[in-house]
């Protein structure tokens, strides 16, 4: 009995025993697979976000690469647009060209039947008068006759009143040439010839690599401030600064002397010597309209024009110095008006300023005859003066002797042989209308016309020109320089946005 109640107990045990090990086996592999489970749901979030993340990049870049097409797209249409825009106006005008050729020619038609017309008129009137002549009584034959003998009479007296009228018209143009002639003898010194160069003397070619500097640092810097091309290799012991402003030339020129003779080549150094040179040249162009006056005599206009005429000694025309021109004229102008008894010192004046609007016609608008009407008119010069340089170039009519002096003056002083050579005034006018081009755009600093008009640098200013900006700019100036002017090759356009950031440590 016992045996049995004993193998109960260990049946019930053994029973309890499997129960609870079954229970902590489900529990350990409950907790296994809720452990399972997590880390795959954390797997799984990781994989979504790497998933998200990685079609967030991409949704990006195709965005980034659509915006950048669309620039592209839009750019080449804006191109396409301004080129029919241009082939439309131009189009325009030879459709108003042509209309206008067609109202010509219709007007002229108009004055051909007219002309046909009236011969017809005349013809009807000779027939009639030649009918009516066979009909004549002896009286009005007579009359007839008187009639025809005073014609006749009048044709004689009209051809040699004609005959007498020639013959002293020949007589005054004779004795104009010998007016020309006295006063070209009187006046007979050689024009000055600009070019486009300047040289500079070096004391020793080490210097050329000072001025080079290292990689070019300094000559970079000197061509960037100073306008010009530096040309150190050319010849021994000179160095050629090229630039079609003479004004520029000459700044160049007297900061490279100042730069050789200090020693100390930097950049920093070589724009303080250019701003010390541009006063130089200040003080310079002061000087040269001072001496004009002087020399020819004049001391009552305003003292404020004599800075404006000193710039034309850096300015040229056709090769031949504004300068020496105007002076020129000045004294031709004299004898002229003191040979036809005029006002000598309004037919100076009137010479001597006739150029003036070219000082400053490349910063005002307008033709030079025009801006320097107002600029004699703003400084109170003589209206007398002003109407006689104002028609030197046939703009404004000729309303006083004086005018018409200071245009023949105009014409000996630029017409004689070797005044003036029409090719580098055509080369130095492609240069600055390339320079007027690039200027026209805004948030332009300066520009300069570099290598012979092979390549045109611009300075832009970076407040108000960002990077794309400026990529635009250069293809329109380039676009524009294509479109309006003619030239042999190909011109590059440089557009540089610089920023420069100055503190002063105290």
């Amino acid at each position: 009995m016992s045996s049995l109640v004993l193998y109960a107990l260990a049946t019930i045990l053994g029973i309890f025993v499997g129960y609870i090990s079954k229970l902590v086996v489900n529990k350990v592999r409950k907790d296994a697979l809720e452990i399972a489970i997590q880390k795959a749901s954390l797997d799984a979030e990781k994989r979504k976000e790497t998933i998200i993340e990685h079609a967030k990049q991409k949704a990006e870049d195709i965005e980034r690469e659509a915006k950048a097409l669309f620039l592209q797209q839009k750019e080449e249409y804006d191109e396409s647009f301004r080129r029919l825009k241009s082939l439309e106006a131009h189009l325009m005008h030879k459709e108003l060209s042509l209309q206008d050729e067609k109202a010509r020619l219709q007007k002229k038609e108009e004055e051909l039947g007219l002309a046909e017309k009236s011969l017809a008129q005349k013809e009807a009137d000779v027939s009639k008068r030649y009918e009516s002549i066979g009909r004549l009584t002896e009286e009005d034959a007579r009359l007839f006759v008187v009639q025809k003998a005073q014609q006749d009479a009048e044709l004689d007296i009209v051809s040699r009143l004609n005959k007498i009228s020639f013959d002293g018209l020949q007589k005054v143009e004779q004795k104009a040439k010998d007016i020309l002639v006295s006063v070209i003898h009187r006046l007979g010194n050689l024009p000055q010839n600009d070019v486009v160069t300047t040289t500079v003397e070096i004391p020793s070619e080490d210097i050329k690599g000072k001025i080079i500097g290292k990689e070019g640092r300094n000559i970079k810097v000197f061509e960037r401030l100073a306008g010009v091309d530096l040309l150190i290799d050319e010849s021994p012991h000179t160095i050629v600064i090229s630039s079609f402003d003479p004004l520029r030339r000459h700044i160049a020129k007297t900061a490279l002397e100042y730069l050789i003779a200090d020693g100390r080549i930097q950049p920093a150094k070589i724009e303080e010597m250019l701003i010390k040179a541009k006063k130089d040249v200040e003080d310079i162009v002061r000087k040269k309209g001072e001496d004009a006056l002087h020399e020819v005599g004049l001391y009552t206009l305003d003292p404020r024009l004599t800075v404006l005429l000193g710039r034309l000694h850096f300015r040229t025309s056709y090769g031949q110095n504004v300068l020496q021109h105007s002076i020129e004229m000045a004294h031709i102008a004299g004898m002229l008006a003191y040979e036809l008894q005029a006002d000598v010192e309004v037919a100076k004046a009137g010479a001597l300023l006739h150029d003036i609007g070219k000082a400053v016609d490349h910063e005002v608008e307008g033709t030079h005859v025009d801006i320097g009407r107002r600029i004699l008119a703003k400084f109170g010069v003589d209206e007398r003066i002003i109407k006689a340089m104002q028609a030197h170039h046939e703009e404004y009519p000729y309303e006083t002797i004086e005018s018409v002096i200071v245009q023949v003056s105009d014409a000996i002083s630029g017409g004689r042989p070797g005044a003036r050579r029409d090719t580098v005034e055509s080369y130095l006018k492609r240069l600055s209308q390339l320079e007027a081009i690039a200027n026209s755009f805004a948030g332009i600093e300066k520009s300069f016309a570099l290598q012979a008009g092979r390549e045109l640098r611009i300075f832009v200013t970076p407040e108000h020109v960002s990077e794309l900006m400026a990529r635009n700019i250069a293809r329109d100036i380039a676009i524009r320089i294509e479109r309006e002017l003619r030239y042999p090759g190909e011109i590059k356009v440089h557009v540089i946005r610089e920023t420069r950031v100055i503190e002063v440590a105290r």
